[in-house]
Protein backbone atom coordinates (compact mmCIF):
# COMPACT_ATOMS: atom_id res chain seq x y z
CA UNK A 1 0.00 0.00 0.00
CA UNK A 2 1.47 3.34 -1.02
CA UNK A 3 1.56 6.19 1.49
CA UNK A 4 -1.06 8.06 -0.53
CA UNK A 5 -3.37 5.02 -0.57
CA UNK A 6 -2.91 4.65 3.17
CA UNK A 7 -3.80 8.31 3.67
CA UNK A 8 -7.04 7.74 1.77
CA UNK A 9 -7.81 4.56 3.70
CA UNK A 10 -7.26 6.26 7.06
CA UNK A 11 -9.89 8.86 6.31
CA UNK A 12 -12.42 6.42 4.90
CA UNK A 13 -13.94 5.16 8.13
CA UNK A 14 -13.51 4.09 11.72
CA UNK A 15 -10.14 2.84 13.03
CA UNK A 16 -9.26 0.58 15.94
CA UNK A 17 -6.45 -1.04 17.95
CA UNK A 18 -6.83 -4.78 18.61
CA UNK A 19 -5.67 -5.87 22.06
CA UNK A 20 -2.65 -8.17 22.25
CA UNK A 21 -3.49 -11.54 23.84
CA UNK A 22 -1.10 -13.13 26.34
CA UNK A 23 -1.09 -16.46 28.11
CA UNK A 24 -0.65 -16.85 31.88
CA UNK A 25 3.12 -16.53 31.44
CA UNK A 26 2.84 -13.33 29.41
CA UNK A 27 3.59 -14.88 26.02
CA UNK A 28 1.84 -13.74 22.84
CA UNK A 29 -1.04 -16.01 21.73
CA UNK A 30 -1.14 -15.83 17.91
CA UNK A 31 -4.14 -18.14 17.50
CA UNK A 32 -6.38 -16.06 19.77
CA UNK A 33 -5.11 -12.88 18.13
CA UNK A 34 -5.94 -14.23 14.68
CA UNK A 35 -9.48 -15.14 15.77
CA UNK A 36 -10.09 -11.72 17.29
CA UNK A 37 -8.60 -9.74 14.38
CA UNK A 38 -10.57 -11.85 11.90
CA UNK A 39 -13.78 -11.04 13.79
CA UNK A 40 -12.99 -7.32 13.81
CA UNK A 41 -12.08 -7.34 10.12
CA UNK A 42 -15.62 -8.51 9.38
CA UNK A 43 -16.84 -5.05 10.37
CA UNK A 44 -16.19 -1.95 8.23
CA UNK A 45 -13.12 -0.54 9.97
CA UNK A 46 -10.88 1.22 7.47
CA UNK A 47 -7.64 0.12 9.21
CA UNK A 48 -6.47 -1.75 12.30
CA UNK A 49 -3.42 -0.87 14.41
CA UNK A 50 -1.33 -3.86 15.49
CA UNK A 51 0.77 -3.47 18.64
CA UNK A 52 -0.68 -0.03 19.28
CA UNK A 53 -1.53 1.69 22.54
CA UNK A 54 -4.53 -0.50 23.33
CA UNK A 55 -2.40 -3.42 22.15
CA UNK A 56 0.05 -2.66 24.99
CA UNK A 57 2.89 -1.48 22.76
CA UNK A 58 4.62 -0.05 25.82
CA UNK A 59 4.96 -3.54 27.34
CA UNK A 60 6.17 -5.34 24.21
CA UNK A 61 9.76 -6.23 23.42
CA UNK A 62 10.82 -4.79 20.04
CA UNK A 63 11.23 -8.25 18.53
CA UNK A 64 7.63 -9.16 19.42
CA UNK A 65 6.22 -6.38 17.25
CA UNK A 66 6.91 -7.87 13.79
CA UNK A 67 5.48 -11.19 14.96
CA UNK A 68 2.25 -9.43 15.96
CA UNK A 69 2.16 -7.47 12.70
CA UNK A 70 2.51 -10.67 10.64
CA UNK A 71 -0.30 -12.34 12.60
CA UNK A 72 -2.53 -9.31 12.03
CA UNK A 73 -1.80 -9.22 8.30
CA UNK A 74 -2.65 -12.90 7.93
CA UNK A 75 -5.94 -12.53 9.80
CA UNK A 76 -7.18 -9.15 8.55
CA UNK A 77 -7.86 -9.93 4.90
CA UNK A 78 -7.92 -6.70 2.93
CA UNK A 79 -8.01 -4.43 6.00
CA UNK A 80 -4.80 -2.33 6.19
CA UNK A 81 -2.57 -3.02 9.19
CA UNK A 82 -0.62 -0.20 10.82
CA UNK A 83 2.14 -1.01 13.29
CA UNK A 84 2.85 0.78 16.52
CA UNK A 85 6.31 2.31 16.81
CA UNK A 86 8.07 4.38 19.45
CA UNK A 87 10.80 4.83 22.07
CA UNK A 88 14.00 6.72 21.22
CA UNK A 89 15.03 7.41 17.65
CA UNK A 90 17.40 4.45 17.23
CA UNK A 91 14.85 1.97 18.56
CA UNK A 92 11.98 3.59 16.68
CA UNK A 93 13.70 3.45 13.30
CA UNK A 94 14.58 -0.21 13.89
CA UNK A 95 11.01 -1.06 14.91
CA UNK A 96 9.66 0.80 11.86
CA UNK A 97 11.93 -1.10 9.46
CA UNK A 98 11.11 -4.45 11.07
CA UNK A 99 7.38 -3.72 10.91
CA UNK A 100 7.65 -2.78 7.24
CA UNK A 101 9.53 -6.03 6.54
CA UNK A 102 6.76 -7.93 8.38
CA UNK A 103 4.15 -6.49 6.01
CA UNK A 104 2.81 -3.44 7.84
CA UNK A 105 0.96 -0.99 5.59
CA UNK A 106 1.90 1.97 7.77
CA UNK A 107 3.49 3.16 11.00
CA UNK A 108 1.94 4.97 13.95
CA UNK A 109 4.71 6.82 15.79
CA UNK A 110 3.81 6.95 19.49
CA UNK A 111 5.51 9.36 21.92
CA UNK A 112 9.18 8.77 22.59
CA UNK A 113 10.39 7.48 25.93
CA UNK A 114 10.31 9.41 29.22
CA UNK A 115 11.75 12.89 28.62
CA UNK A 116 10.33 16.08 27.18
CA UNK A 117 12.01 17.31 24.01
CA UNK A 118 12.28 20.62 22.13
CA UNK A 119 10.61 21.08 18.77
CA UNK A 120 13.90 20.68 16.88
CA UNK A 121 14.51 17.34 18.58
CA UNK A 122 10.99 16.14 17.80
CA UNK A 123 11.46 17.25 14.20
CA UNK A 124 14.67 15.21 13.85
CA UNK A 125 13.06 12.20 15.56
CA UNK A 126 9.99 12.10 13.33
CA UNK A 127 12.04 12.79 10.20
CA UNK A 128 14.39 9.91 10.97
CA UNK A 129 11.51 7.47 11.37
CA UNK A 130 9.81 8.67 8.17
CA UNK A 131 13.03 8.37 6.21
CA UNK A 132 13.73 4.86 7.53
CA UNK A 133 10.74 3.33 5.68
CA UNK A 134 8.85 3.61 2.42
CA UNK A 135 5.39 3.06 3.91
CA UNK A 136 3.13 5.79 5.29
CA UNK A 137 3.70 7.25 8.75
CA UNK A 138 1.38 9.08 11.10
CA UNK A 139 2.41 10.94 14.23
CA UNK A 140 0.59 10.79 17.56
CA UNK A 141 0.48 14.17 19.34
CA UNK A 142 0.26 13.22 23.00
CA UNK A 143 1.97 13.61 26.38
CA UNK A 144 5.65 14.50 25.87
CA UNK A 145 5.51 14.50 22.04
CA UNK A 146 3.49 17.58 21.08
CA UNK A 147 4.37 18.85 17.62
CA UNK A 148 3.52 22.48 17.00
CA UNK A 149 2.01 23.55 13.69
CA UNK A 150 5.23 25.00 12.25
CA UNK A 151 7.21 21.86 13.12
CA UNK A 152 4.59 19.66 11.52
CA UNK A 153 4.64 21.85 8.40
CA UNK A 154 8.43 21.37 8.09
CA UNK A 155 7.99 17.63 8.38
CA UNK A 156 5.25 17.61 5.75
CA UNK A 157 7.57 19.49 3.36
CA UNK A 158 10.45 17.06 3.86
CA UNK A 159 8.70 13.70 4.42
CA UNK A 160 6.31 12.76 1.60
CA UNK A 161 5.33 9.57 3.43
CA UNK A 162 4.09 11.48 6.50
CA UNK A 163 0.37 11.08 5.81
CA UNK A 164 -1.45 11.25 9.14
CA UNK A 165 -1.78 13.27 12.33
CA UNK A 166 -3.43 11.72 15.37
CA UNK A 167 -4.21 13.83 18.41
CA UNK A 168 -4.43 12.59 21.97
CA UNK A 169 -3.76 15.92 23.66
CA UNK A 170 -7.29 17.32 23.68
CA UNK A 171 -5.90 20.75 22.78
CA UNK A 172 -8.60 21.77 20.31
CA UNK A 173 -6.97 25.16 19.71
CA UNK A 174 -3.74 23.51 18.56
CA UNK A 175 -5.40 20.87 16.44
CA UNK A 176 -7.59 23.48 14.74
CA UNK A 177 -4.46 25.51 13.97
CA UNK A 178 -2.88 22.39 12.47
CA UNK A 179 -5.88 21.46 10.32
CA UNK A 180 -6.15 25.05 9.09
CA UNK A 181 -2.43 25.25 8.28
CA UNK A 182 -1.98 21.79 6.74
CA UNK A 183 -5.33 21.47 5.00
CA UNK A 184 -5.67 18.22 3.08
CA UNK A 185 -1.94 17.45 3.22
CA UNK A 186 -2.69 15.04 6.11
CA UNK A 187 -5.48 12.80 7.31
CA UNK A 188 -6.54 13.81 10.83
CA UNK A 189 -7.46 11.24 13.46
CA UNK A 190 -8.95 11.68 16.92
CA UNK A 191 -7.00 9.72 19.51
CA UNK A 192 -8.23 10.62 22.97
CA UNK A 193 -8.95 7.68 25.33
CA UNK A 194 -12.53 6.54 24.56
CA UNK A 195 -12.48 8.82 21.53
CA UNK A 196 -16.24 8.76 21.09
CA UNK A 197 -16.55 11.12 24.06
CA UNK A 198 -14.67 13.78 22.08
CA UNK A 199 -15.65 12.85 18.54
CA UNK A 200 -18.14 15.67 17.96
CA UNK A 201 -15.62 18.34 19.01
CA UNK A 202 -12.92 16.85 16.81
CA UNK A 203 -15.29 16.66 13.86
CA UNK A 204 -15.86 20.40 14.23
CA UNK A 205 -12.09 20.96 14.32
CA UNK A 206 -11.63 19.34 10.91
CA UNK A 207 -10.93 15.72 11.86
CA UNK A 208 -12.49 13.12 9.60
CA UNK A 209 -12.28 10.07 11.86
CA UNK A 210 -10.95 8.59 15.10
CA UNK A 211 -9.72 5.33 16.60
CA UNK A 212 -12.23 3.43 18.71
CA UNK A 213 -10.92 1.24 21.55
CA UNK A 214 -14.37 -0.21 22.28
CA UNK A 215 -14.52 -1.50 18.69
CA UNK A 216 -12.44 -4.32 20.21
CA UNK A 217 -15.48 -5.78 21.97
CA UNK A 218 -18.63 -3.96 20.71
CA UNK A 219 -17.72 -3.34 17.06
CA UNK A 220 -21.33 -3.09 15.88
CA UNK A 221 -22.12 -0.38 18.41
CA UNK A 222 -18.90 1.48 17.61
CA UNK A 223 -19.80 1.51 13.91
CA UNK A 224 -23.37 2.60 14.69
CA UNK A 225 -22.09 5.55 16.73
CA UNK A 226 -19.61 6.52 14.00
CA UNK A 227 -22.33 6.40 11.32
CA UNK A 228 -24.72 8.44 13.46
CA UNK A 229 -22.00 11.03 14.09
CA UNK A 230 -21.07 11.31 10.42
CA UNK A 231 -24.75 11.39 9.46
CA UNK A 232 -25.56 14.22 11.84
CA UNK A 233 -27.92 12.08 13.94
CA UNK A 234 -27.17 13.85 17.20
CA UNK A 235 -30.09 12.31 19.08
CA UNK A 236 -28.83 8.78 18.43
CA UNK A 237 -25.27 9.79 19.37
CA UNK A 238 -26.47 11.16 22.69
CA UNK A 239 -28.52 8.04 23.36
CA UNK A 240 -25.48 5.80 22.80
CA UNK A 241 -23.29 8.09 24.90
CA UNK A 242 -25.73 7.93 27.81
CA UNK A 243 -26.50 4.20 27.50
CA UNK A 244 -22.97 2.94 26.94
CA UNK A 245 -20.05 5.36 26.73
CA UNK A 246 -20.61 7.36 29.91
CA UNK A 247 -21.12 4.19 32.01
CA UNK A 248 -18.00 2.73 30.38
CA UNK A 249 -16.11 5.93 31.19
CA UNK A 250 -17.12 5.52 34.84
CA UNK A 251 -15.54 2.05 34.91
CA UNK A 252 -12.48 3.19 32.94
CA UNK A 253 -11.89 6.06 35.36
CA UNK A 254 -11.80 3.90 38.52
CA UNK A 255 -8.06 3.19 38.27
CA UNK A 256 -5.11 4.31 36.18
CA UNK A 257 -4.48 2.09 33.17
CA UNK A 258 -8.09 1.00 32.79
CA UNK A 259 -8.29 2.69 29.39
CA UNK A 260 -6.49 -0.48 28.25
CA UNK A 261 -7.43 -3.00 30.96
CA UNK A 262 -11.18 -2.36 30.67
CA UNK A 263 -11.04 -2.86 26.91
CA UNK A 264 -9.18 -6.14 27.31
CA UNK A 265 -11.78 -7.19 29.89
CA UNK A 266 -14.52 -6.50 27.36
CA UNK A 267 -12.77 -8.68 24.77
CA UNK A 268 -12.51 -11.53 27.31
CA UNK A 269 -16.23 -11.17 28.04
CA UNK A 270 -16.92 -11.58 24.33
CA UNK A 271 -15.34 -15.02 24.51
CA UNK A 272 -11.77 -14.41 23.34
CA UNK A 273 -9.11 -15.83 25.67
CA UNK A 274 -6.88 -12.76 25.46
CA UNK A 275 -5.54 -13.24 28.97
CA UNK A 276 -4.38 -10.58 31.41
CA UNK A 277 -2.73 -7.24 30.82
CA UNK A 278 1.01 -7.11 31.32
CA UNK A 279 2.60 -5.16 34.16
CA UNK A 280 2.75 -2.27 34.86
CA UNK A 281 -0.99 -2.40 34.15
CA UNK A 282 -3.42 -4.37 36.30
CA UNK A 283 -6.70 -6.10 35.50
CA UNK A 284 -10.18 -5.19 36.65
CA UNK A 285 -11.46 -6.53 39.95
CA UNK A 286 -14.21 -9.16 40.03
CA UNK A 287 -16.71 -6.44 40.96
CA UNK A 288 -15.64 -4.33 37.99
CA UNK A 289 -15.82 -7.35 35.68
CA UNK A 290 -19.43 -7.74 36.77
CA UNK A 291 -20.07 -4.11 35.90
CA UNK A 292 -18.52 -4.64 32.46
CA UNK A 293 -20.53 -7.80 31.90
CA UNK A 294 -23.79 -5.98 32.63
CA UNK A 295 -22.80 -3.11 30.36
CA UNK A 296 -22.04 -5.24 27.31
CA UNK A 297 -24.81 -7.82 27.81
CA UNK A 298 -27.00 -6.27 25.09
CA UNK A 299 -24.11 -6.49 22.64
CA UNK A 300 -22.87 -10.05 23.21
CA UNK A 301 -21.87 -11.84 20.04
Amino acid sequence: MTPENLKIALGAGLLSFPVTPFDANGRFKPDVYADHVSWLAGYPASALFAAGGTGEFFSLAPDEIPTIVRAAKEAAGNTPIISGCGYGTEMATRIARDAEAAGADGILLLPHYLIDAPQEGLYRHVKAVCQSVGIGVMVYNRDNAILQADTLARLCDECPNLVGFKDGSGDIGLVRQITAKMGDRLTYLGGMPTAELFAEAYLGAGFSTYSSAVFNFVPGLAIEFYDALRGGNRARCEQILNDFFYPFMAIRSRRKGYAVAAVKAGVRLQGFAVGPVRAPLDDLTSEEMGMMEALIAPYKR
